[in-house]
This record gives structure tokens, C-alpha cells and sequence, in this order.
């Protein structure tokens, strides 16, 4: 053999270890597949069904990614939970539209493919599936040597619902009189990490010798999805805002009709010990509150009779509880008293 030959794997571009990876793939999402589903791993494209129980079927697309959550999983080399994050961004978007994901796909660019790396990374994205109910359909992962460094990668993730159109959760249902409730957050879940990692840097914090912030930065966001969709099925929410980057007020105002204003009490969040420790690293309260979820990771608006009913939905972990009322105003959210920071 001619060792001055040019190759793809010279270059930095390993075929046979990406068809390891999708055999891999194929094989663990084949176990968690319904007998009647199409095996799509490997294709050219995916195929599903709508189901037939929707008189007016509308489908519904998201995409997200888990930003830089990414490069806390590389600091404490754990990649099993950040799948789990990705399917979560997508799948918690969806219901706020009233919608049942139907099936996800991923898309992993890496400097080098990683085998045990990208497996780790696929366990978490299957168990992010069966947790919201919805089918990996395939995905897209691109070896790119020189675009990112070395152990580098990053993630995104699309997921596709189905709402019947009578069910849609659409801005008119949202009425005066109505309550705000907070879901608890499992913790940051994956929104605010660049601005996390700046205080480690600034407070140089080596993260692995720290077993509270190791465990705290790596745990994976809720899923709220059969919480949520059981709920919606029982005509028991007006509207619900999944909450993320720019944190309680800039989602929740997202879903509020115009002439009506969602008054939120602060006073009344239920903080969690990492959001408190970011805060005493000399972040002020307006930084706080439109960078994270500060512990409240979902919004429900709901009629006040429902409350009862909602709450026996949730686990303890997870218990709803009031945080505002809409009333009538023509901003959109008024924020009242102060976060108690413990």
C-alpha cells in the first residue's frame, strides 16, 4: 500500500467509526421502538405517522440546543445527561402550543469522533425520548476537523408535535381572574451557563474538586411533558410558558393577549441553593431574573377552581404553586416585591 496516498481519514474524517456510531444508534433505539413504527435510523429520511385519534390534526416544529452546558459536560467528562437537556428544550416548547411530540431528531457536530463519547451522549437523547413519549427518528452527526478543537462538540435538537386544532392553547383562553402557578425547575436546566462559567473563571473554581456545583451544573432539565399534556387533555390550562433564556418575565409575556398583564409576586418564588449561591457571587436581582429561571422552570395560567386538580397531577419534587394573577393593564407583566434569596 502506498503510504503517500491521500485519505478521508487523513484529513480528520473517520467514515467507518460515524458507521459504528448509527449501528450503535440503530440498535438501542430499536429496543425502545413500538413493534408498528418504521425503523428510520440510517435512512435517507423519516418517516411516522399522524395518529388517528385527531378530528383536525395541526403539526408543530421546534428546535434548540443546550448552549454552553456543552463545556460544563466536557469540564467533569459526564455526557449521559445533556440528551436528555436537548430532548427536553424541543419537547417542553412543543406543549406550550398544546401539542404531543411525535418524534425528535438530532444533529452532533464533533472535532473527532468519540465513540464512547457519542454513546454516552445518545443514551441521555433516547431516555430524553421515552420520558416525553416521542420517537428518535434519526439525526445528523458531522465530523469537522479544524472547525471545532480538540474534544469540542456541539449539539442541536428538532422535535415535531401534533395538536388537534380545537385543543391549540392560543392567546384568547387567557382571561382576567385567572392564576399564574410556577412548576419548580430541576435547577438551571440549560439556559445561562456562559455567564456561569464566567463566575468559576472569575472566582477560579475548579469545578471537580467542587461536589455541590458538579452535581448542581450537570443535572438535566425537566421534562414536563406527561404532567402537562394530561392536564391539557382535561381542558384544565388556558395558556403555559416554558421557561428558559431571558427567564420568567420575557417567556410568560410571550403568551399574555394584549390589554391583559400578568402581575407576578417574586416574593412568592421558591429559590433552589444553586440560584442562591450564583446570586452571592455579586449578581444583582435584574441580572438574575433575565438570565435564569431563578427555580421556576414552567408557568401554568389557569382558573382558580383547577388549582386542586393540577396540583395531585405533579410529584412532590415538583408541586405547583401560585405566583401571580392576570388582571387587566397594557403591560403585558408587572413583577412585584423581591426575589427572598436564602
Amino acid at each position: 500500500m502506498n503510504k503517500k496516498l491521500i485519505t478521508y481519514k487523513k484529513s480528520g474524517v473517520d467514515i467507518k467509526a460515524a458507521d459504528k456510531f448509527v449501528k450503535f444508534i440503530s440498535s438501542i433505539s430499536s429496543k425502545n421502538k413500538n413493534k408498528k413504527k418504521l425503523n428510520n435510523i440510517g435512512g435517507f429520511g423519516s418517516i411516522s405517522d399522524i395518529p388517528k385519534n385527531f378530528k383536525n390534526p395541526k403539526l408543530v416544529a421546534c428546535t434548540d440546543g443546550v448552549g454552553t452546558k456543552i463545556e460544563i459536560a466536557n469540564m467533569i467528562k459526564k455526557f449521559d445527561t445533556i440528551g436528555i437537556d436537548l430532548v427536553a428544550m424541543s419537547v417542553n416548547d412543543l406543549i406550550v402550543q398544546g401539542a404531543k411530540p411525535l418524534f425528535f431528531l438530532d444533529y452532533i457536530s464533533i472535532n473527532k469522533i468519540n465513540l464512547k463519547k457519542l454513546k454516552s451522549l445518545m443514551k441521555g437523547i433516547i431516555k430524553g425520548c421515552q420520558i416525553s413519549e416521542c420517537e428518535l427518528v434519526g439525526g445528523e452527526t458531522a465530523e469537522m476537523p479544524g472547525t471545532y478543537e480538540k474534544n469540542k462538540f456541539d449539539l442541536a435538537g428538532f422535535a415535531v408535535g401534533v395538536v388537534d386544532a380545537r385543543n391549540i392553547l392560543i392567546k384568547k383562553k387567557i382571561r382576567k381572574g385567572n392564576l399564574v402557578i410556577a412548576i419548580p425547575s430541576s435547577g438551571l436546566h440549560s439556559n445561562g451557563y456562559s455567564l456561569v462559567r464566567f463566575i468559576l473563571k472569575q472566582k477560579k473554581i475548579n469545578l471537580n474538586r467542587n461536589i455541590f456545583l458538579k452535581k448542581e451544573l450537570i443535572k438535566p432539565t425537566k421534562i414536563y411533558v406527561k404532567e402537562v399534556l394530561k392536564l391539557i387533555n382535561q381542558n384544565l390550562i388556558n395558556g403555559c410558558a416554558n421557561i428558559t433564556g431571558g427567564g420568567i418575565a420575557d417567556n410568560l409575556k410571550r403568551i399574555i393577549p394584549n390589554n391583559f398583564c400578568a402581575h407576578i409576586d417574586l416574593n412568592t418564588i421558591k429559590t433552589k441553593k444553586i440560584f442562591n449561591w450564583i446570586k452571592s457571587m455579586g449578581i444583582s436581582d435584574k441580572e438574575m431574573l433575565n438570565t435564569f429561571n431563578c427555580g421556576v422552570g414552567f408557568c401554568l395560567i389557569i382558573e382558580p377552581k383547577n388549582f386542586i386538580k393540577i396540583s395531585k397531577c405533579f410529584s412532590k419534587s415538583f408541586k405547583p404553586y401560585k405566583i401571580g394573577e392576570i388582571k387587566k393593564g397594557p403591560k403585558k407583566i408587572h413583577l412585584n416585591e423581591k426575589i427572598n434569596w436564602i
